[in-house]
């Protein structure tokens, strides 16, 4: 797939918005409303935070410490994607608010202490940093920077494929966070 950088970033960017509008508003929610799971097999809003906090621990530094690296200046005004990181992404997106349901790997299922209001707050600086990198990343081939997956620092993927699997990721849970939310 091909797609114009600048709008891959701004894309990137608006999604990443509209999840810190949406997580901000679980600030004023009351703490039982946010632990409650719409079933016993589902997540409550906070664990879909924690799961999405867990993956920002590993992408967030490893996006920052290679874009920081990055001395080649600007790429094409297109990107294009990889095969893996294309397939990734795909999974993750959203459909019409619609989202494919996958088991999450056991390392990164939510953790029982991420039922506080902290959880809203470190996800909400994570998604302030995502800006900052997403800025960064203007003036950067987002080709050539590779970015090692969760899975394996064997897998890596390009810079680009990395901020499309991430935000869908982030949005999929967002998504998920509003339904339980509903729901409960």
């Amino acid at each position: 797939m091909k797609i114009a950088t600048k709008n891959l970033l701004e894309e990137m960017r608006s999604i990443t918005e509209w999840a810190i509008r949406t997580v901000s508003e679980f600030r004023a929610m009351d703490i039982v409303a946010l632990q409650r799971k719409p079933s016993p097999d589902s997540w409550s809003a906070l664990e879909c935070l924690d799961h999405l906090c867990q993956y920002g621990d590993h992408y967030l530094p490893a996006m920052g410490k290679n874009l920081l690296g990055y001395k080649g200046g600007e790429g094409p005004d297109k990107f294009h994607t990889g095969v893996v990181g294309g397939y990734f992404a795909g999974l993750m997106k959203a459909g019409n608010g619609r989202v494919t349901l996958m088991k999450a790997p056991k390392d990164k299922l939510p953790s029982s202490s991420a039922q506080s209001i902290t959880t809203v707050e470190r996800f909400l600086k994570q998604q302030e940093e995502l800006l900052r990198l997403l800025e960064l990343a203007r003036s950067t081939n987002l080709r050539h920077v590779h970015v090692p997956t969760s899975l394996s620092p064997l897998i890596r993927l390009r810079l680009g494929d990395t901020f499309r699997f991430y935000v869908y990721h982030i949005e999929r849970h967002v998504l998920q966070a509003q339904r339980a939310l509903s729901l409960g």
